[in-house]
């Protein structure tokens, strides 16, 4: 298990992710986001959506892995895209991967 796997599982025991797009994109919105994760190989409906949205609202994002390995991270089914709303689990969060 890698280093970024085990902290979005930290994160979701500890109830900082939100995960699904409609969720994810009312997070963006109410500025609740630190930063968000989307798949690789997400649509590019959802894509633009969220990345719009992020840069709409200046909220940090990348595309990362696939939608597989982020699921298994966090122990549900495939996510396509996770907002991280404790700060300093993002700000750790892209410290690993950066």
């Amino acid at each position: 298990m890698t280093q970024w796997s085990s902290l979005l599982g930290l994160m979701q025991r500890a109830g900082k992710l939100i995960t699904g797009e409609e969720l994810v994109v009312k997070a963006i919105q109410n500025k609740k986001a630190h930063y968000v994760i989307i798949a690789s190989d997400a649509s590019e409906n959802t894509r633009k959506k969220i990345t719009d949205k992020c840069h709409y609202y200046k909220i940090p994002y990348t595309l990362f892995e696939n939608r597989f390995s982020i699921g298994q991270a966090i122990g549900k089914r495939e996510r396509v895209v996770v907002a991280m709303i404790d700060k300093g689990f993002a700000t750790k969060f892209r410290s690993i991967i950066e």
